[in-house]
């Protein structure tokens, strides 16, 4: 399935140049429409109001957030205006509690949602509940970008983080119109099981089925010499000179990885490199 209709919700003017600049090469490559949500965020806790608040209290905060809507989609719009793609850009208000259903009430009618990176420096707490509703309530596949380094739109080199996982293979899956039109893409495997079923032949029914698509696949099999799986990761698409990762998005409980860290999160704060999810 081609992207036709890309979306990505816009919360800082901070991230709207270097997501949106993503977004726009994209668009242009593959012809779709780009569909900006630009949200306003009211992060109070409503539950937390001191003794007395009255409604003039939850007025003001919802009326700071139409105006940080307002700002975020007058930068947006600055930046489309000079573009030759098809956009359009909405506003909207969203409590931080809530902030999933407005998100994914738009997601799910998109090909491929373009995100900035939720983890790091002056970041607001919004930005991984956005990311996760994009992909799990809106069932949609995701491009994190990060805030530097061009966009590219046909990623010549592309590796896949493997671990026979159903969320892996879906993120491939979700991926094939990218990497149908790479030139080589590397299905790397770290620590393969030494008892499963594939031990002989790693990453092997993967290829064939993406070999089948016309895909030139090369299969990586590496050993964890880094604490973490992100780690390694990371280092070999350095080696490779990837442009884009693609791999499956938490695989383990989201409230255990928030405790814990994951594969997942780490990937997410270390990445120089759009990262392709799904779950």
């Amino acid at each position: 399935m081609a992207f036709k209709t890309l979306f990505t919700v816009l919360t800082d003017p901070a991230f709207a140049e270097s997501t949106l600049a993503h977004g726009i090469a994209i668009a242009n490559v593959v012809d779709a429409h780009l569909d900006v949500l630009c949200l306003g965020v009211d992060r109070s806790q409503t539950g937390y109001y001191y003794a007395g608040a009255n409604a003039m209290v939850l007025q003001e905060t919802i009326n700071r957030a139409e105006e940080e809507a307002k700002s975020v989609e007058k930068a947006a719009q600055e930046i489309l205006t000079g573009s030759n793609i098809r956009w359009s850009t909405d506003t909207g208000v969203a409590q931080l509690a809530d902030l999933g259903r407005h998100v994914a009430g738009r997601a799910r009618f998109s090909d491929l949602a373009i995100l900035p990176q939720p983890y790091g420096k002056k970041r607001g707490a919004e930005l991984e509940p956005v990311v996760e509703a994009a992909m799990f309530e809106g069932q949609t596949p995701v491009l994190v970008v990060p805030d530097k380094g061009d966009p590219a739109p046909q990623p010549k080199t592309v590796m896949i983080g493997w671990n026979e996982s159903a969320e892996a293979l879906n993120a491939v899956r979700a991926a094939l119109p990218v990497l149908k039109g790479a030139e080589k893409v590397h299905v790397v495997i770290i620590d393969p099981p030494a008892h499963g079923p594939n031990r002989s032949d790693p990453g092997g029914m993967l290829s064939q089925y993406l070999s089948r698509h016309g895909i030139h696949v090369e299969v990586d099999v590496l050993s964890k010499t880094l604490p973490r799986v992100s780690d390694v990761l990371m280092r070999h698409a350095g080696d490779i000179q990837a442009e884009l990762i693609v791999m499956g998005a938490y695989g383990h409980s989201r409230f255990r990885e928030a405790i814990l860290g994951g594969a997942t999160r780490y990937m997410l704060e270390q990445a120089k490199l759009p990262v392709f999810m799904a779950h």
